[in-house]
């Protein structure tokens, strides 16, 4: 393992460990739960072949919907995951495929909550993407969905949310008094790329990393300071007199920071939505001049689709791009050789692991000296 495990012999169990994997987030769930049964048979504990919960989705043809357990949940420490980005679910509504957006996903953890009925010893729910995350503030007339969705969550029950990267963690001040884990794919991510790419990641002198905003200067930060490069940014320059899409459109990005010419780049971000943006930022280090450029994010939607950064690959504009399976990727963008899908769903057990057992997660948050040893030898 990657996480420099010990043999745990003093164990305080939360309760029997149990998963309930939404359809949303099944094949990650189940990932998730081989990790377990494999890391409790290693440490020699008892452990059933498998802590998935069997549950029944139901969805009516006029877009109701329940949730059914097929077994008990008394007494267990359950863990409710759930994909609100997977626009692949699909139902019957009134005839018509419908596909599922975040809000039906949402009142499926709801209701999974509720099919519980407060008999589990406790319940988390493992969002790895945080519904209504990007719209975390409110300016004016606008409605706080992030806020009010921890706040119902809590009212339910639950004890403790698992996501990752959220895009303001400040976010988590609207539930002061319940658990909140802000976790962060970056190890996993440098590990890949490490492997990948080992003659640019030594080259140091021709290596840097670049933030597309301000708000993402401390993630690049922390890239940089972990593997010993610089650093450079992008400022967004916006037109705040309109609303395209429901944001501020980008006029242009200006750059802040050393040379790119004949540098090799990676791009740290949280996410690439559109990917419009970065984008414009690949095409404006091309053109001054960098030689490799690589887009490092947690969570790669394309809502729009991906040809335009199948048009960079193809120009050899783009060299590839970094994400993980925190969120639901098509396979036609799994094929894509310049797609490089980091697993993330060995880390999600671990952490799991330790928090059932009401153990510490700090040991393997911290990912400097693992770090450190990957870049070592290099």
């Amino acid at each position: 393992m990657e996480y420099n495990r010990r043999r745990i012999t003093d164990i305080d169990y939360v309760g029997d460990l149990g998963i309930i994997a939404l359809s949303s987030c099944k094949n990650f769930g189940k990932k998730v739960d081989e990790h377990l049964v494999r890391m409790r048979r290693e440490d020699k504990l008892n452990c059933p072949d498998t802590f998935m919960i069997d549950v029944s989705e139901i969805r009516f043809t006029n877009g109701e919907g329940k949730i059914i357990l097929n077994e008990t949940a008394r007494g267990k420490d359950i863990y409710v995951f759930c994909d609100v980005g997977n626009y692949s679910c699909t139902y019957s509504l009134y005839g018509h495929e419908n596909h599922m957006g975040p809000d039906e996903h949402f009142q499926d953890i709801k209701r999974a909550v509720s099919a519980i009925g407060g008999k589990a010893a406790r319940i988390n729910v493992m969002m790895p993407m945080l519904y209504g995350s990007r719209q975390d503030r409110n300016k004016g007339r606008e409605s706080l969905d992030c806020a009010l969705a921890l706040r119902e969550l809590e009212a339910l029950g639950v004890k403790d949310i698992i996501t990752f990267d959220v895009h303001n963690p400040a976010v988590q001040n609207a539930v002061p008094l319940m658990s909140f884990e802000n976790l962060y794919a970056t190890y996993e991510i440098v590990k890949d790329f490490i492997k990948d790419e080992e003659s640019i990641v030594s080259d140091k002198e021709n290596f840097l990393i670049i933030s597309p905003d301000l708000g993402g200067m401390e993630r690049a930060i922390y890239y940089s300071t972990v593997m010993g490069i610089d650093v450079g940014m992008f400022y967004k320059r916006r037109d705040y007199s309109r609303i395209v899409d429901g944001r501020n459109p980008i006029i242009q990005h200006d750059y802040l920071g050393r040379n790119v010419e004949g540098k090799n780049i990676i791009i740290i971000d949280d996410m690439l939505s559109t990917g419009e943006s970065a984008a414009e930022i690949i095409r404006d280090l091309k053109n001054r001049k960098a030689n490799k450029i690589f887009v490092a994010t947690t969570f790669a939607l394309f809502t729009r689709g991906i040809a335009t950064f199948q048009n960079l690959y193809d120009e050899g504009t783009l060299t590839g791009v970094y994400s993980t399976n925190l969120t639901y990727i098509p396979d036609d963008i799994l094929s894509r050789p310049w797609f490089k899908h980091v697993d993330m769903s060995p880390f999600a057990a671990e952490v799991i692991n330790h928090l059932n057992m009401n153990r510490s997660i700090e040991p393997i948050l911290d990912a400097t000296d693992r770090l450190a040893g990957h870049l070592k030898g290099i």
